[in-house]
């Protein structure tokens, strides 16, 4: 089969090498020349972005003049720009949900009110705004405990915490009138304690096949400081669970997903084709909803299809076949460190630069995320991150020290590395703040 690869990053990278393992011919739409990419597909082409008509319309033309069989989204560009419609239309099967089901990431507005009309109690208090109105006296009713969230894509940077973010309810406020001033849309939600963690699932639309829990680390320093970031590295367990999370949470979890795919057939009468991804945290009251992607994450995904034991071409047809059945995750625990450009975050370094040494591959393996590879076979970073060291293990403990090894053979300019990810200390204190939690 032809696959056709939409994205360019650590998270298609290792999407393109797991369908390669399974025999399929890889063909790729990129948007910076990402080496392990380019090395995995039979051809690349290099588009400015999935924003404009121009550039879907010579996606489009792509896929049909290369006979694709199934198209794989990784980001969320494409998928809130209806790109996935247009291929269907073409009679191209696509793994990413169509523009309509895709709001369940687009719009935080309408995935709570989708949660709200199907009697699926996983969501905070929460109220949505197009407008100053009603926003002071709600952040009141909230106690000042509150969380005010762009209703649209910001690349998971459009969210802002008070007491973190927003030091008192004036800088809330301001918040919201920028978000106005930007698209008119947001939504204040009340501010929830406890663990966060990924529980992402495939879907054919009426079967889901679950992965394992993983959890991110969004902000960009150790000890959880910092901006937020797209995410710089995470780990999971050889249990498919994590360590400060109990098994009746992990089930709720999962049944949240299974009940979201049903109600969004229900409501849209089309079936959710792809991966669901939710952001859940465990409190004392419960899983709740943190928020929704109509994709993998990144950088879960690095840890997830390291453990996938099921062919992932075959996963993918026979999710756009509406034949999913079980899908198996080793028992192992995984590791993932991205490599960023020194600033990223807030003001990343304009001249990085990125090595890897072959070396590596004894511990870990690597995977380029938003590089450059020019002819001379030199590799530059731009604004994000630059690649995913990854390693997998019986425990977390050896999985991590694999990963670390692994990095002491990247090597460049003006690079940075969150360490504590995973490292024992950092999950201890994870359990003891579920423990307080509870």
């Amino acid at each position: 089969m032809n696959f056709l690869i939409i994205g360019s990053g650590a998270r298609e990278h290792i999407m393109a090498e797991k369908l390669v393992e399974a025999g399929a011919t890889v063909f790729s739409i990129i948007t910076n020349s990402n080496p392990g990419l380019i090395q995995l597909s039979k051809d690349c082409l290099l588009v400015d972005g999935y924003n404009s008509q121009k550039s879907l319309n010579k996606i489009i033309d792509y896929g049909t003049t290369h006979s694709i069989d199934c198209v794989v989204i990784g980001p969320e560009d494409p998928l809130a720009n209806g790109l996935s419609d247009k291929f269907w239309k073409k009679g191209i099967a696509v793994v990413g949900p169509t523009k309509e089901l895709a709001q369940i990431e687009t719009s935080k507005g309408f995935t709570r009110d989708l949660l709200n009309k199907y009697g699926i109690d996983s969501s905070p208090k929460f109220k949505r705004f197009n407008s100053m109105d009603g926003a002071s006296a709600f952040i009141d009713v909230l106690s000042d405990d509150y969380v005010i969230k762009f209703d649209g894509l910001m690349g998971g940077k459009g969210v802002k915490v008070s007491g973190e973010h927003l030091r008192n309810k004036s800088e809330g406020l301001d918040y919201c009138r920028h978000l106005i001033s930007n698209s008119g849309n947001y939504v204040i939600e009340e501010k929830l304690y406890g663990e966060e963690f990924s529980l992402m699932s495939f879907s054919d639309g009426t079967n889901l096949a679950h992965m394992p829990a993983v959890q991110d680390h969004k902000r960009a320093y150790e000890d959880d400081v910092g901006p937020n970031t797209g995410g710089m590295g995470s780990y999971s367990d050889s249990n498919h669970s994590l360590p400060f999370l109990k098994n009746n949470e992990i089930a709720e979890a999962k049944n949240i997903n299974e009940q979201v795919v049903s109600a969004l057939l229900e409501h849209t009468g089309h079936a959710y084709k792809g991966i669901l991804y939710g952001g859940f945290m465990a409190t004392r009251d419960g899983v709740k909803l943190i928020e929704y992607n109509a994709r993998f994450g990144d950088p879960e995904a690095m840890n997830l299809l390291s453990l996938l034991d099921t062919d992932f071409a075959s996963v993918c047809s026979d999710i756009v076949n509406g034949n999913l059945g079980s899908v198996n995750f080793r028992k192992e625990a995984s590791v993932c460190k991205y490599i960023v450009p020194e600033g990223y975050g807030s003001n990343p370094s304009p001249d990085a630069s990125l090595v890897v040494d072959k070396g590596h591959e004894e511990f870990s393996n690597f995977y380029y995320a938003a590089v450059n590879l020019d002819k001379g076979g030199n590799i530059s970073t731009t604004s994000s991150r630059a690649g995913a060291m990854v390693s997998t293990s019986l425990t977390i403990s050896s999985a991590e020290e694999k990963c670390e090894e692994g990095l002491e053979y990247v090597s460049g300019n003006n690079l940075f590395v969150r360490h504590d990810i995973a490292k024992p200390h950092l999950i201890k204190k994870r359990i003891k703040n579920m423990e307080n939690t509870r």
